[in-house]
């Protein structure tokens, strides 16, 4: 679990407003529910056989010996919330969400035992055009990050009924081939074969090229869906690839499923995923209601940004430097005043005393454009002197009363 330094702040608070700006822009509202939820909400949903309840979840008794996991990902906790709190089975309904997440998984670059996601959900709409909005907002969020190397890949996983049959013969090919595999992979034939689609093992991949296909499976009615879908993708101009073995690793997932992919961030390329889950809301206690959503994770997303823009920190615009009697006083009630006056403005308040000297070294480490001068001579003039420490421009001596307004044109002009 990890620290996330001052230096890396300014990516994911860009990340976390242009998200928000552009969820606002189609209509979803936040929703924030607990870290902590009853056990049940996710091995309900999420599936026994799967490894995030299997292998990885944060799972404890508390004193009332009630099972209690930190949740290791968002959905299932916004299902049970909208149930437990009435919001659906009305007009369609558009969520999202931000926060950590948590998993016991071995830690690699992109990817800790907390991180964190940012999710969109949408229920009451069973069509393909829902699934091309969610779409159409991730890759939306992409253009305003300006991030441009992202591969959505898109399949579909048919009903349930489908996916049974599909499962049968896919676990029987692999059957046939228990002595090419690893002890790992045989488990989870057994357990859950579907997962071996997204298997990172190169030997592995090599022998699903002859496996059968869950897209020969897709009757009609899922076939019609996912075709409908593809129209309205190329209708938005959205450019997609086809990948017939991508699936996703928790079970309520049915019909479309899709992946954003980098190649900039080694083995942990996905940055966003999701898909549809019309059978989540009636796992969870409710009656059918269809769904489809997609998480982000936002360490991987600062990682591309962090690649894409540097790492330089926000600076400062002005450093108060403050010398002689009565100049502490001076400089916090200039420095209340500005603060409250110039919201945009980034101030540092000299403490600690100090020479001139000493005090326009700080101001220079700090990077700061400005320093604002309150010696004696300003205070008995009621002055504040302005020197530009990252150019040659001549300093200047501002009446007091006229500093606010002064500040407010220099930032407007930066």
């Amino acid at each position: 679990m990890n620290d996330i330094l001052p230096e890396d702040m300014h990516h994911w608070h860009r990340l976390e407003k242009v998200a928000e700006q552009t969820f606002t822009a189609s209509n979803y509202e936040e929703i924030r529910v607990p870290l902590l939820e009853k056990t049940e909400v996710f091995t309900r949903a999420i599936g026994m056989a799967t490894d995030v309840v299997s292998k990885e979840m944060y799972s404890f008794d508390d004193r009332n010996n009630e099972s209690l996991s930190l949740r290791p990902e968002g959905t299932a906790g916004v299902v049970r919330a909208v149930l437990q709190n009435g919001l659906l089975y009305g007009p369609v309904r558009r969520l999202w969400y931000g926060g950590p997440m948590f998993r016991y998984e071995r830690p690699q670059k992109g990817r800790s035992r907390q991180f964190h996601q940012i999710g969109a959900e949408l229920f009451g709409a069973p069509g393909a055009d829902a699934d091309a909005e969610i779409l159409a907002l991730g890759t939306q969020l992409w253009q305003r990050l300006g991030l441009k190397k992202l591969r959505l890949e898109i399949n579909s996983l048919g009903n349930a009924d489908e996916r049974h049959v599909y499962r049968d013969q896919l676990q029987a090919f692999l059957r046939g081939h228990r002595a090419e595999l690893d002890d790992d992979t045989n488990e989870r034939v057994e357990r859950n074969p579907l997962r071996v689609l997204d298997s990172k093992n190169p030997q592995v991949q090599a022998l699903l090229e002859n496996a059968p296909l869950l897209m020969d499976q897709l009757g009609e009615e899922s076939s019609d869906h996912y075709q409908q879908l593809k129209n309205y993708l190329d209708l938005l101009g959205i450019e997609y690839h086809e990948n017939p073995r991508l699936v996703r690793g928790l079970d309520y997932y049915c019909h479309t499923v899709f992946e954003w992919i980098t190649d900039e961030l080694g083995a942990q390329g996905t940055v966003c995923a999701g898909g549809r889950y019309d059978s989540l809301v009636e796992i969870q206690g409710g009656k059918p209601w269809p769904g489809i959503g997609f998480a982000m994770g936002k360490e991987r997303l600062v990682e591309l940004l962090r690649q894409k823009n540097g790492t330089a920190p926000v600076t400062p615009h002005a450093y108060l430097v403050a010398v002689g009697e009565g100049s502490t006083e001076s400089a916090l009630k200039l420095a209340y005043d500005l603060r409250a006056g110039c919201q945009h403005l980034r101030l540092v308040n000299n403490l600690n005393g100090g020479s001139f000297k000493a005090q326009f070294k700080r101001a220079d480490r700090s990077s700061a454009s400005l320093a604002l001068v309150v010696g004696e001579d300003e205070i008995q003039n009621g002055q504040v002197t302005v020197k530009f420490l990252r150019s040659n421009e001549a300093q200047l001596t501002l009446e007091r009363n006229k500093i606010l307004d002064w500040i407010r044109s220099y930032i407007d002009s930066i």
